[in-house]
């Protein structure tokens, strides 16, 4: 049975937030699927080009305000703030990790209390 990680989920955001990519994407999945407000990323090279390339968010910081495990889910509630397209913004999410029987993250959704992220 797949059991949830709050630490690697913990990571995940420590290593965002410090551009770490290549230790973030080793929390991943290969076959890694991530939806977020309009848009939806399917396997690693996609996930890889997001985060290298096309990340609309930069120079920003999450503060994590609740962790809660279940099962092989990870749910994260908190606030990023940070800079997107140039201007300061800050706004609350929540995003879920779902693991598999490996121990990698194996899906990512992301909600924001924003239209666009």
């Amino acid at each position: 049975m797949t059991h949830a990680d709050p630490d690697a989920v913990r990571d995940y955001y420590e290593r965002i937030d410090a551009e770490e990519y290549e230790a973030v994407f080793a929390l991943f999945a290969d076959d890694v699927t991530y939806e977020r407000t309009g848009q939806r990323l399917d396997g690693m090279a996609e996930f890889r080009e997001f985060y290298l390339d096309d990340r609309p968010l930069e120079d920003g910081d999450h503060e994590i305000h609740r962790v809660v495990a279940d099962g092989d889910t990870v749910a994260v509630r908190g606030r990023f703030t940070g800079t997107q397209d140039g201007e300061e913004v800050a706004f609350g999410f929540a995003d879920f990790h779902r693991f598999d029987d490996e121990g990698d993250i194996a899906e990512r959704w992301t909600y924001t209390d924003r239209d666009e992220v």
